[in-house]
């Protein structure tokens, strides 16, 4: 417990924080007077009280982290916030269980999209508003703000900053100090947001819309404020605005930071990632387009292409978004879809699943151990951008993709075995480790998640979670070692 007690303290600090970003959502519906004004003045108070009697209680325990704090902090993190984040949504939908609400804002924290709510159109402003800005904030991560706010009050950053930041080289820094990295990697974020707001609002956006969109495509989460999503607008000229924004999310953060700062492209044609993941996605966009053109789907091949090339990028990119329904495309598409949101995302981005830097390492430890079948005594280096890359890395990618692969399965199998039929188990979990959002099925675009029962809801839950955290912060935990002395 004594161990605990420092832990405890920075949580309430991060709840505490979390508090006040309840006070945008509170401004908007004080504003327009909107049906949620009340919900938002409990949760608030509720919220802020919680996070100052844990902090207030746990004062006198504070020391520096170390790593296995870093961890359990982020876990916990992850698991208390979209508790307190559900207070609005209970307080104004008194019909909604606490496992939807959970699921809900669990959702929007960890950038997944996946959401048990119908009736978007209808809702107040303030309690949309409230979705998409968990998005945004989950994008870069709470943690990362924290980061950039705890060391003004003594607390060190840098073992959160490591355990939450996504990709296998997480030791890289752009400035000299951990918080002046998160403050850059917000302030980049931050600027590309604004941009996006205002090429939505150019393309026809409201200013609400705009805002609230830029914030799922920054974030990479998919919340829309309509039911039919981003079909809702049936604007080429949308589309391609969020195309361009989804990919720029999907990029290394720190990419876009040096390329600010040099003021220079060389810094994009020098991350190993952007290249082959725009090459990707180009060649799918195309194939599937000329696929699903020869079989019928859509009279013309450039109707097609409109339609794959945002759905795909989409779901590649593990943001959500959706324009038509395309469950009902021939069924390689959209497994094609769901594969590429397994691999496509850049290390240091707002997406999900294995990225793109973990790919390639293992493509070319493949290329390397067939090589030495050939010569087995060769000196066979594994580079990555002209530079070496350590066998550790390779190791922990391995194992990374090995612990990846075998959860989807369990998962699935647990899914199955509630009593869902297996595309909609598979598709659904897939979709939430990667956090991506709509899965196929049942669980598809032109549905949602509120087919599920309870307990496969908390089981979609724990994978949007897990994949949030990239798989091993969270196992971690699950190791002896972590809870020995």
């Amino acid at each position: 417990m004594r161990r605990v007690l420092p832990i405890l303290h920075v949580l309430g600090l991060v709840v505490l924080i979390f508090a006040f970003t309840m006070l945008l959502p509170l401004a908007v519906a004080f504003i327009w007077q909107d049906a949620a004004l009340y919900a938002y003045d409990e949760a608030f108070l509720i919220t802020f009280t919680s996070g100052l009697l844990t902090w207030l209680f746990t004062r006198h325990k504070k020391r520096e982290l170390q790593t296995r704090d870093g961890f359990l902090l982020v876990v916990l993190v992850w698991a208390v916030l979209p508790a307190f984040a559900s207070l609005p949504l209970l307080f104004h939908l008194p019909d909604l269980s606490f496992t939807d609400a959970y699921f809900e804002t669990a959702s929007g924290l960890t950038t997944t999209g996946a959401t048990v709510l119908v009736g978007l159109d209808a809702l107040p402003p303030s309690i949309n508003l409230w979705r998409h800005l968990l998005n945004w904030l989950g994008g870069m991560g709470i943690i990362v703000l924290a980061v950039a706010i705890l060391p003004m009050l003594g607390i060190g950053g840098r073992q959160l900053f490591k355990a939450e930041t996504p990709g296998p080289m997480k030791d890289s820094k752009l400035t000299p100090r951990i918080a002046d990295t998160a403050k850059s990697l917000w302030l980049v974020y931050a600027g590309i947001t604004l941009a996006c707001i205002l090429a939505l609002k150019v393309a026809g956006m409201s200013w609400f819309d705009a805002v609230c969109h830029a914030f799922s495509a920054m974030g990479l989460g998919g919340f829309s404020t309509h039911d039919a999503s981003v079909g809702f607008f049936n604007s080429p000229a949308i589309e391609a605005v969020l195309i361009v924004f989804m990919l720029f999310a999907a990029m290394n953060f720190a990419t876009h930071f040096l390329a600010y700062r040099s003021r220079s492209l060389k810094a994009y044609r020098g991350d190993p990632e952007v290249m082959p993941m725009l090459a990707l996605v180009v060649v799918s966009c195309i194939g599937c387009a000329f696929y699903i053109w020869q079989a019928g789907t859509y009279a013309s091949y450039w109707t097609a292409l409109r339609h794959v090339s945002f759905n795909l990028v989409s779901l590649a990119t593990d943001c959500g978004f959706a324009s038509v329904d395309f469950n009902q495309w021939p069924i390689f598409v959209p497994l094609w879809m769901l594969f590429l949101s397994c691999i496509t995302v850049s290390s240091g981005s707002t997406g999900g699943g294995i990225k793109m830097i973990r790919s390639l390492l293992m493509f070319k430890q493949g290329q390397r151990e067939l090589q030495r079948q050939i010569h087995p005594s060769a000196v066979l280096p594994i580079k990555l951008g002209g530079m070496p890359v350590s066998n550790q890395v390779a190791f922990a990618v391995q194992v990374f993709v090995m612990l990846y692969v075998n959860s989807i399965f369990a998962l699935t199998m647990i899914l199955v075995a509630s009593g869902l039929d297996f595309l909609t188990s598979f598709s659904a979990i897939i979709a939430c480790i990667n956090n991506a959002g709509p899965g196929l099925n049942q669980v598809g675009p032109a549905a949602n998640y509120i087919v599920l029962t309870d307990f496969q809801t908390w089981v979609c839950t724990f994978t949007m979670v897990l994949g949030r955290l990239e798989l091993m912060t969270l196992f971690v935990l699950f190791t002896r070692t972590f809870w020995r002395a």
